[in-house]
């Protein structure tokens, strides 16, 4: 197999070996020393002014930023301040400053206790806007404000007037994310630009069966709660918009539906955006087989559709997830992501449907759309233009399609850019730098150091991590890879490695940012002597299309002929004990990890999946379907990417892990997995988390660590 390499990063030879002896043991790996710890946070603009705000410490500061040049940052509030006027206005004492949004340059608005307030910098005092719950949907315009009560109705409040949708059951939901929070849909209420309407969603999902979950932690007998939960191939919810006008308080629905087909009745209803105008609403509507989009308007006065702008066909899927960007100062024009062309780019187009033209071109993928400047020439977009496992921010020219690189550095960057688009705050990391802000003003390029945080591990036996990219078996497409070596290796020493791997739609585990993606789990593991492995393959994230769509209806078959290259990869190292190599991931990476140990018993000795996808006919119908199809259009690829069917061919030690709560896979998964390996009489071990959905969060994380490298000492190493 060619290969080629780029080495990014080589740590532990900045520092002594004295100083470099620390373990890091199982109980520090939830713990905030091994991270990088942020000195400033919240950063945000001033409106109105040329000042950076942010919190340090207990401390609201602001500080000018002028031509590149930063000025002494001042206090806005300290915490003690606004807990005084918090008290004063028979509000709940903070123990931390909160987020803030500047509506002025003396006023700041912050969502407390599920109390909405306005903080006068120049009085000292709070105004109570409102009371809402956690996860409130403020309008800054109007300050009205939505939300969700018990789960599933929605309350608008109107400067103290309520208006209410929903009864709290589970059949028909109000203003809450629909269809899974696939295609980018993270919430259920949408405001018009200056918050005189508001868009919502209704999903009534009485047609979907009830997936039983038992909870046994309550005191006394166990009781169950059941959920939606639409598995691939049976009946979907059926979703609808509801338009609330706080002119009247009444509230109408969109005319989606064609009639009352399942087939309409059954579309995915996504990227809702207002016009500037607040005169329509555009939806991205995508029929179930999510081969088929369709851009629409429609009039929210009327509730009719109004115009179909354009479609988007493709024979694998579409999958919008953003929705439309007005060019400011222009409300007939509009950015349009799409994958089109093969990669994800943005286009121009007009309110009438035309495109005026393909905005950025390239083997790349655009991220992000961050933001216009003041005149609406140029916008701002981070993408992976230079560094394919990496985010640089970039000035695009609208009507040129130039590119300026604002970023300088390598890395993965994410910012905040102001109104104007003349000034930006950039907090990064890579693989060499932990924790890094700087703020730019974009004009002359000139920056100035916000922070730049110290090494965590500087006084730890650091593992060496090494970034590179190997070739597929199609000898052209390059697979990015991160190798995690023991510190202090032994010449001819032979060394257990393991695999991990995760390999599913919208993934990217090979980034330049700090230890190259990794997290501390990966160097405990590689201080205790193993070789950590991971590597991108086809069917992951911000590579295009081809490389993202080339798995569809065969979920795990590309990705482990990718992963088996990785495979052979290590083999060839010299430190790389052939005969002691093991697997781990979870969910997407849970069903890769007991493929690859079914497939290929003779290479993995030992595995460890978490959370696993069995069979795709028992997962979720958005996501499942995308992938593979239905079952009844995919017969084939779901029968042979099932792993019951493949149990008989077990051997060596595999443990699974599950959490008896999980509601994203859920736990008949694993289950009707371990019942096949009975059936074929194959030994098995199991082990699950009681109280934990699809993720073993907080500290019971340090258990299932403690477990996976328990399992690890005692058949690999």
């Amino acid at each position: 197999m060619k290969k080629t390499f780029f080495f990014l990063m080589v740590l532990s030879l900045a520092f002594s070996a004295a100083a470099q002896n620390k373990m890091i043991s199982s109980k520090q790996l939830m713990s905030r020393e091994l991270r990088p710890s942020y000195p400033m946070r919240g950063f945000t603009f001033v409106t109105g002014t040329n000042q950076i705000a942010y919190v340090q410490d207990t401390i609201l500061y602001a500080a000018s930023f002028a031509k590149g040049n930063l000025g002494k940052a001042k206090a806005v509030v300290t915490l003690s301040q606004l807990n005084k006027a918090l008290i004063a206005a028979e509000g709940t004492k903070l123990t931390y400053i909160p987020k803030v949004d500047f509506l002025n340059a003396k006023e700041f608005t912050f969502t407390s206790y599920n109390d909405i307030w306005i903080y006068n910098t120049a009085k000292k005092t709070v105004t109570r806007k409102g009371t809402a719950m956690a996860g409130s949907d403020l309008n800054v315009a109007s300050m009205r404000y939505a939300y969700s009560k018990d789960g599933s109705t929605l309350v608008i409040n109107d400067h103290g007037k309520e208006y209410t949708y929903g009864d709290g059951g589970m059949d028909v939901v109000y203003g809450q994310s629909v269809h899974r929070n696939e295609f980018g849909i993270n919430g259920g209420t949408f405001w018009s630009p200056k918050g005189n309407k508001l868009a919502f969603y209704r999903m009534d999902q009485s047609m979907v069966a009830d997936y039983p979950m038992v909870k046994t932690s309550n005191k006394g007998i166990a009781v169950t709660q059941p959920f939606k939960y639409p598995m691939a191939g049976e009946k979907s919810h059926h979703v609808t918009v509801g338009i609330w006008d706080a002119a009247t308080g009444k509230e109408l629905y969109l005319q989606t539906r064609k009639d009352n087909s399942v087939a309409e009745c059954e579309n995915y209803l996504t990227n809702l955006t207002w016009s500037p105008d607040e005169k329509y609403l555009y939806i991205a509507k995508i029929n179930r087989q999510q081969n088929h989009m369709w851009l629409e308007r429609y009039n929210v006065e009327t509730g009719k559709l109004d115009k179909v702008l354009f479609e988007e066909q493709n024979s694998r899927y579409v999958e919008p997830c953003e929705g439309l960007y007005f060019v400011p100062g222009n409300d007939n024009q509009f950015l349009w992501f799409s994958m089109r062309d093969g990669y994800k780019h943005l286009y121009l187009y007009n309110t009438d449907g035309e495109m005026i033209r393909q905005i950025t071109h390239g083997e790349y993928e655009v991220e992000q759309f961050l933001g216009f400047d003041a005149k609406s020439e140029n916008f701002f977009v981070g993408a992976n233009k230079e560094n394919l496992i990496g985010c640089a921010v970039y000035k695009v020219n609208l009507a040129s399609g130039e590119m300026k690189r604002v970023t300088s550095k390598e890395g993965t960057h994410m910012v905040v850019i102001n109104k104007e688009g003349t000034q930006l705050i950039d907090y990064y990391s890579s693989v060499d730098v932990p924790a890094r802000a700087v703020a730019i003003d974009i004009a002359s390029g000139k920056e100035v150091e916000l922070y730049n945080v110290a090494n965590p591990l500087a006084d730890y036996a650091m593992p060496e991590i090494k970034m590179g990219s190997i070739k597929a078996d199609d000898g052209k497409t390059d697979l990015y890879y991160r190798m995690i070596l023991p510190p202090n290796m032994e010449p001819g020493k032979k060394y257990p490695t393991l695999v991990y791997v995760y390999g599913g739609p919208h993934s990217q585990l090979v980034t330049d940012s700090w230890l190259g993606g990794g997290n501390p789990y990966f160097l405990f593991l590689a201080q205790q002597g193993y070789v950590v492995f991971t590597l991108d393959n086809r069917g992951t994230d911000n590579r295009g299309f081809e490389f993202e769509s080339c798995t569809h209806r065969q979920l795990g078959t590309l990705e482990m002929a990718d992963q088996m290259a990785g495979v052979r990869f290590l083999q060839q190292q010299p430190f790389v004990d052939k005969d002691r190599m093991g697997v781990e991931g979870w969910s997407f990476g849970g069903f890769m990890t007991i493929s690859l140990k079914l497939a290929h018993p003779e290479v993995f000795k030992v595995a460890c999946a978490g959370g696993p996808v069995i069979d795709w006919k028992w997962y979720e119908i958005m996501y499942g379907e995308r992938y593979m199809d239905m079952p009844e259009e995919n017969p084939e690829g779901y029968k042979n990417n099932s792993l019951l069917r493949k149990a008989k061919d077990l051997e060596g030690r595999l443990l699974v892990i599950h959490g008896a709560e999980d509601n994203t896979v859920v736990w008949q998964h694993s289950i009707e997995f371990i019942e096949a390996c009975i059936k074929a009489g194959k030994q098995v071990d199991y082990f699950f988390y009681p109280h934990h959905e699809h993720n073993v969060l907080g500290y019971d994380r340090v258990h299932l660590y403690e477990k996976m490298f328990d399992y690890y000492e005692t058949h690999l190493k």
